[in-house]
């Protein structure tokens, strides 16, 4: 069988080092003439020369960016009631949720079945308004009574990546302070009726998820 790979390398090595081939040091033959082999090395770029202009280049392109909020100049509709946003980050809403989850239940639980309705967006907007306002109107309320104790929490979270078991002191003040002041408490959904809730626990155990 004839490979056309044995002949192209037979011919590379006699243009490179001759008939004879490398025999080494050894023997009284010829060595190969290693000028004869060139490698086209690149060239060392220099960093101060000058590089010629590419429009494809990241640093010629003009920049996209802003640094202005986006609002939606659309207006709602008519009859859709009007309603200011939350104004609220991940970890106020993260901090307050199982209060939110308590306080509105009711208007919760009419937006999910208005959802399963129908796939349409705008069926729901209304429900989902009544939702919006009823968090708006708890984190208000979480703010008069409870001001120094909820910002103490959510800025533990904010600085523990958002996680519970991190801010459980803080936490327990904010609790009590909003049992005291508003009747609510904090009530984990599905957890197993009868036993201890797992933020109630004084000395809990975390186990390690990874190993």
């Amino acid at each position: 069988m004839w490979f056309p790979w044995i002949r192209t390398t037979s011919i590379y090595w006699k243009r490179a080092f001759g008939k004879s081939g490398w025999v080494g040091a050894h023997t009284s033959q010829k060595k190969p003439n290693w000028s004869r082999v060139k490698v086209n090395l690149p060239q060392p770029i220099s960093p101060c020369a000058e590089r010629p202009h590419s429009p494809l280049m990241s640093s010629q392109q003009p920049s996209h960016l802003t640094e202005k909020q986006f609002v939606d100049p659309t207006p709602l509709p008519d009859n859709i009631p009007k309603v200011d946003e939350v104004g609220a980050t991940s970890a106020p809403l993260k901090s307050a949720s199982f209060f939110i989850g308590q306080y509105c239940k009711a208007y919760n639980d009419d937006f999910m079945l208005c959802k399963a309705e129908s796939n349409d967006p705008e069926h729901c907007l209304k429900e989902g308004r009544k939702v919006t306002r009823c968090a708006i109107d708890l984190i208000t309320k979480l703010r008069e009574n409870c001001g120094k104790e909820f910002d103490a929490h959510w800025q533990c979270l904010e600085n523990h990546n958002q996680q519970f078991y991190s801010c459980r002191k803080p936490e327990t003040t904010f609790n009590q302070c909003v049992f005291e002041k508003l009747g609510l408490e904090k009530k984990i959904p599905g957890s197993p009726e009868g036993q201890e809730q797992v933020h109630e626990k004084k000395n809990p155990v975390i186990r390690n998820q990874f190993k």
